[in-house]
């Protein structure tokens, strides 16, 4: 999930789009209604026909009606909406599941609207695991609880007309553009999820209560939507990570598909931050993924040469005899290459990743205009703690920067020598 306007970023699932991206949306008022902004993580918001939501609040709930006032309905067709397949409320989305009928699987892909390539690919991604008969539900919310001091709803980018067409186009059934009250009919809610201590560290850090927040709205929107498999992306890696937590934690029948990361051509992660970049932002903002290319390129380059150490008969002493020999036959680069082999159990740990990774982000620091580094971080996928440096397995470099007044994350994962079955990778099911 990322954060509002320029300061954060609508990517799938409340969540990132890819992603990066990272994402990890926006809302749009559907048939003239004014939906309140939103925030970082899965979903966006949209207010149903004739209502407004204003940003941050909640109505309340049980107002007296004044005399005369109609009963509220689905939302008229407007030129170039195919009405019947925008519902925004949960007993539109259950007659349209009806009208479908079950005869295949179901699934849902949690965006918070401002849809891009990154939450098109996952919608494919969903439409392909559930095939032509199955059921696509893509949820357009922007939630309130994930908002913190400073994220400025109404400023979030609002495009529903456009992410319907996006999500048809992809291969969604149903778009589901709930409005706050439909979400929350009781106003802002006493009982949450809580992230636990996964949920204070580095994006948590940065944005306290935001992830309690993702979670009691990806709980909430489960509940409405029942999908057998719910995609994520991998681009909002820590996001992903709790909700694996929280369904296994709180036994939800769903599984959860991470979706990987899409990038620009630049390598940049698909964000609809990223239209807030100036050319010259841009530039210096593409350090985020060299650094991770810098650090995973470095990680391989390792990884090669302690296979080769290994391949050896008597592994690295070996190698460090033949070192000595060499260098005593004059042999000055085939000593140095039988000595880089001989050491390459030291020098590929992670310690290494990680300064090849901030190599590049010190660089864009001196930058015009500079990169600001909130964090790098090279984490254990399971709980999003720092790894050690005989860590074996898989792992997820990460990385948060401002550039102007833009943040940005990104994140790729990678593995230290042989996997280790109890840390999954990030596309893995739960």
């Amino acid at each position: 999930m990322s954060l509002p306007a320029r300061d954060h970023d609508p990517a799938p699932a409340g969540v990132s789009a890819p992603a990066g991206t990272h994402a990890p949306a926006g809302a749009s008022a559907s048939a003239g209604a004014s939906a309140s902004a939103g925030t970082s993580t899965p979903a966006g918001a949209s207010a149903s026909a004739g209502t407004s939501a204003s940003a941050g609040t909640f109505a309340s709930a049980g107002a007296p009606t004044p005399p005369g006032t109609p009963a509220p309905t689905e939302p008229p067709a407007r030129p170039g909406l195919r009405a019947d397949r925008l519902v925004p409320t949960a007993q539109g989305l259950r007659d349209a599941a009806a009208r479908h009928g079950a005869p295949g699987r179901n699934a849902v892909v949690m965006t918070m609207g401002a849809l891009h390539e990154g939450h098109a690919t996952l919608i494919r991604a969903a439409r392909a695991r559930v095939g032509e008969d199955g059921f696509v539900v893509v949820t357009v919310f922007v939630n309130p609880l994930q908002f913190g001091a400073g994220e400025d709803l109404d400023r979030y980018p609002r495009t529903l007309d456009a992410d319907l067409e996006l999500a048809l186009g992809a291969g969604a059934s149903v778009v589901f553009a709930p409005s706050v009250d439909e979400v929350y009919p009781g106003g802002e809610p006493q009982v949450r999820i809580t992230a636990g201590p996964m949920g204070e560290r580095l994006e948590g850090a940065s944005r306290p209560g935001h992830f309690d927040g993702m979670l009691t709205v990806v709980a909430k929107l489960l509940h409405l939507t029942a999908p057998d498999l719910a995609f994520f992306g991998q681009k909002d890696a820590q996001q992903l990570a709790l909700i694996r937590r929280m369904v296994r934690d709180l036994n939800f029948p769903v599984e959860v598909v991470g979706v990987e990361t899409v990038r620009e051509e630049d390598g940049l992660a698909l964000s609809s931050r990223n239209r807030y970049l100036s050319a010259g932002e841009r530039r210096t903002a593409l350090a985020l993924s060299r650094a991770l290319f810098a650090g995973q390129e470095r990680l391989a380059a390792q990884e090669a040469l302690r296979a080769r150490a290994d391949a050896l008969p008597n592994g690295r002493d070996r190698a460090e005899n033949r070192a000595e020999a060499l260098s005593r036959l004059g042999e000055a680069r085939a000593a140095a290459d039988a000595h880089a082999v001989a050491q390459a159990a030291e020098c590929a740990g992670p310690g290494a990743v990680r300064a090849a990774a901030r190599a590049v982000l010190d660089e864009a620091a001196k930058a015009e205009p500079p990169l600001t580094l909130d964090y790098l971080a090279l984490v254990d996928p399971a709980d999003f703690t720092e790894v050690a440096d005989d860590h074996a397995g898989q792992a997820v470099l990460a990385v948060a920067a401002r550039v102007g007044s833009t943040r940005l994350i990104d994140n790729i994962p990678l593995s230290f020598g042989p996997p280790s079955p109890e840390s999954p990778t990030l596309g893995a099911a739960t």
